[in-house]
């Protein structure tokens, strides 16, 4: 059932659904061929089951977010048509946690989705963008991006092959879609999809929903990364002060956004 003509879309990541906020409000607008209702958790270096923090910036654990409450207080609640897509799994591991742990945390995730009545997909490790990464490149990753990591790069690999085997019971169980990610698709750090292969993964969520095809590819223009990308979770901390921005941030028409 639609409920005031409009779709709903969940997506659950980190940070290559915030460098791609912009896009993915385009091509979910474009695909759902009607107003659309986006709810999303995410952020760099964002946990489904620990606080994250980068820089001064701290978010709660997806799982501990407004997103849920959010959900449930939204009149569409429940209805059939919503989308949901779970990305970015796997920010836990270089954090520390066992793959078995962060499973259990994506798992909880996905099945709070399906009792929300959501249609799903779910990414898989990029496992191929993984094993290219040496020793050498392994040392500068860690140190730019997670320095308090201690894991090998052989430890690394394994626990994301764990971890992928983990997913792809947890979309079996829950009937979801496994969306592949193509070792291309990522650049040199392996952790973020390139820019412009972004769309791609927006596309292939739409496809893993159902919804109908486009005659042609839209583009996010700079108005929409201007307002998209300037906007505020929730609930977020910058140093000691907790921060709170009133949702949805965007309200329009054609297009309503909550971040948490």
């Amino acid at each position: 059932m639609e409920l005031n003509g409009r779709r709903r879309v969940v997506v659950l990541g980190a940070s290559n659904v915030s460098r791609g906020l912009a896009r993915l409000a385009t091509v979910v607008r474009a695909r759902a061929g009607r107003p659309v209702d986006l709810f999303v958790a995410a952020g760099h270096g964002r946990g489904f089951g620990v606080a994250s923090r980068v820089w001064m910036r701290r978010l709660p654990p997806i799982l501990a977010s407004g997103l849920w409450d959010a959900l449930d207080h939204d009149p569409r609640a429940g209805a059939a048509s919503t989308g949901a897509l779970v990305t970015d799994v796997g920010n836990e591991i270089l954090y520390g946690f066992g793959s078995d742990q962060v499973a259990s945390w994506v798992r909880e995730s996905v099945g709070r989705l399906a009792d929300r009545g959501s249609r799903i997909a779910i990414t898989g490790l990029p496992l191929d963008s993984i094993s290219g990464v040496g020793a050498a490149r392994l040392r500068l990753l860690k140190t730019v991006f997670v320095p308090g990591c201690r894991l090998t790069l052989g430890e690394l690999q394994d626990s994301a092959a764990r971890l992928d085997d983990h997913v792809r019971d947890i979309a079996r169980d829950f009937g979801a879609t496994i969306i592949e990610q193509p070792g291309d698709w990522y650049g040199f750090d392996a952790i973020h999809v390139h820019r412009r292969r972004l769309d791609d993964l927006w596309h292939a969520a739409c496809d893993a929903w159902g919804w109908s095809q486009t005659s042609s590819r839209p583009r996010a223009t700079y108005g929409d990364w201007a307002t998209l990308h300037t906007r505020s979770a929730e609930v977020r901390s910058i140093g000691r002060f907790m921060l709170h921005t009133r949702q949805p941030t965007v309200d329009t028409d054609a297009l309503r956004v909550w971040l948490h």
